[in-house]
């Protein structure tokens, strides 16, 4: 889904572009962390008892799970929750 106005989207890329990698890294960062958080809200909002290995899960199967065969996803279970 593409809802932007073309104008703003080529604004806010030259208005992106303007910064440093430093910043650029900084926002990319500050976005994934908010995304990170929302997601663990809802785990939280859907499951209240949830540990961290059911969070750490959650995050994975949000971030990740469409990338992975449920077989890869069971081997890297094992890993999260270790």
């Amino acid at each position: 889904m593409k809802d932007t106005n073309s104008q703003v989207e080529t604004r806010f890329v030259e208005m992106l572009m303007k910064k440093s990698g430093q910043e650029r890294m900084r926002l990319g960062f500050s976005m994934f962390e908010m995304a990170q958080r929302q997601v663990i809200a809802s785990i939280k909002a859907d499951k209240p008892e949830a540990d961290i290995r059911e969070i750490r899960k959650g995050i994975f199967l949000r971030f990740y799970g469409h990338e992975y065969s449920p077989e890869e996803q069971r081997k890297i279970f094992k890993h999260i929750q270790g």
